[in-house]
């Protein structure tokens, strides 16, 4: 038996104007480039769960629209996609089914939307697929097929976690690997899509596999770049430092999301400069205080950071490490205002790097509940603008017009040649002075020695 391992890949905007712009702007280009550029580990990591007795090849599949034919001939796929392909995939899995080869669908959207995922496959896995692929291929190899393999409540032990096959990967493909080092999150932002909708559970990999998988990586990669796949790292503290501890010895650079927390902790954030972190991506949200209520449902926790927004961009990036500050436009109680605000707040603070997006209702979420239940989604099931720069929603502070003319706007002021280079310069200026406040100490100048 055969099996692909398909990953849908090409998530780009639907609003022509921004794709034209995304041609042409630094900021866009080299983002783009870097998310097509990363595997998908979720496939990789149930490669290795299946069985030696069947033949595997991993696939990329960007745009079908320019497939001839089927990708591949296989007795069975497995397709994982993105909310913004989704309906790519269904076509690509109908394709197959009518070929006579067995579909089976999973991840993030699938378990959002099981009922309708299950119109275009053999059978769906729904929440973790490791606790439960064994058992599916175990079903696919004798004929037992199950429509549905549900693996909600039973949380995966990221102990039980086996290394990934990245041997399937084309290494010439990938500036980018995917390692993991934890799962969940604490927090439980209204719009996260993120890992926390298949597991609520916050879990860590114990360090000796996350060391291995590094390893693993670096055999068949002369310098790689790794990306923890991580929606939030750092949580637990121990054991993000005995991590990092390992980490430094690696020689890799590495590239992560965490939240502001980590700015309060200097020992942390220089474990993170000496192990190789070169930039740290961290949701902001909005510059403006009041918007923030109510974004984390758990205890307001992003609304009560606001006030050390920019001390904590400050203390990372003055050890090296490069911040990418995440916005999200359109917010509950954001006007046209809004976009300025982002753009002075990116100057003032100064930040290297910066991610506009707009705000999107994705399936299942509670920010899709809410939207829907007052009507203010213009097309129900809209997935493939759940692109993070297309407008399925309507403002509760402005016309959709004005969101998407303002938005834009931002993205031509903040990722022009200009102000990428003036975001850089200023990023360096800081760390120089940063290492040399660090190599002389308060008393220790000349002057202060001869008195």
């Amino acid at each position: 038996m055969k099996l692909g391992l398909i990953a849908m890949s090409g998530v780009r905007a639907h609003n022509e104007e921004l794709t034209r712009m995304g041609l042409t702007l630094p900021g866009f280009v080299e983002r783009n480039k870097t998310i097509a550029s990363l595997p998908s580990l979720g496939l990789l990591t149930l490669a290795s769960l299946t069985p030696k007795s069947i033949e595997i090849e991993y696939l990329e599949v960007e745009d079908i629209t320019q497939l001839e034919g089927l990708p591949g001939e296989f007795d069975a796929v497995a397709i994982s996609s993105f909310s913004a392909q989704i309906k790519e995939a269904y076509e690509l899995a109908d394709r197959y089914r009518t070929a006579g080869t067995t579909v089976l669908l999973g991840g993030l959207h699938v378990t959002a939307c099981p009922d309708e995922a299950l119109q275009h496959a053999d059978s769906v896995v729904i929440g973790e697929g490791e606790p439960v692929w064994p058992r599916v291929m175990h079903d696919l190899q004798h004929g037992d097929l199950k429509p549905r393999y549900d693996a909600r409540g039973n949380t995966f032990d990221l102990a039980q976690a086996p290394m990934p096959r990245f041997d399937l990967l084309d290494h010439e493909r990938y500036n980018r690997i995917t390692v993991q080092t934890s799962r969940g999150c604490p927090f439980d932002c209204e719009f996260c899509a993120a890992s926390i909708r298949l597991s609520p559970k916050y879990r860590v990999k114990p360090i000796p596999k996350v060391i291995d998988e590094i390893r693993q990586i670096k055999s068949a990669w002369q310098k790689p770049f790794i990306e923890f796949a991580d929606d939030n790292s750092f949580v637990n503290k121990h054991h993000s430092k005995a991590l990092l501890r390992e980490l430094a010895k690696e020689d890799v650079r590495w590239f992560t999301e965490s939240d502001l927390a980590i700015a309060k902790d200097d020992e942390l954030l220089a474990l993170m400069r000496d192990s190789g972190c070169a930039q740290v991506l961290i949701g902001f949200e909005s510059p403006s205080p009041a918007v923030l209520h109510g974004v984390e449902r758990r205890n307001d926790w992003k609304a009560r950071q606001y006030d050390q927004y920019l001390d904590a961009i400050d203390r990372i990036q003055s050890h090296g490490i490069s911040v990418n500050g995440c916005f999200v436009l359109g917010l509950d109680g954001t006007g046209i205002d809004s976009f300025k605000n982002v753009r002075d707040f990116v100057r003032h603070s100064g930040l290297h790097e910066v991610q506009v997006t707009v705000q999107t209702a994705f399936p299942n979420t509670p920010l899709y509940t809410r939207l829907q239940q007052s009507g203010r989604l213009i097309h129900e099931q809209a997935w493939e603008l759940c692109t993070l720069f297309d407008v399925n929603f309507v403002p509760d502070s402005m016309s959709v017009e004005e969101l998407e003319s303002n938005f834009r706007w931002l993205v031509s002021e903040l990722y022009s040649d200009e102000e990428t280079q003036r975001r850089k310069s200023h990023f360096f200026q800081q760390l120089r002075a940063a290492r040399y406040e660090a190599a002389h100490p308060p008393g220790q100048c000349k002057l202060a020695q001869a008195c």
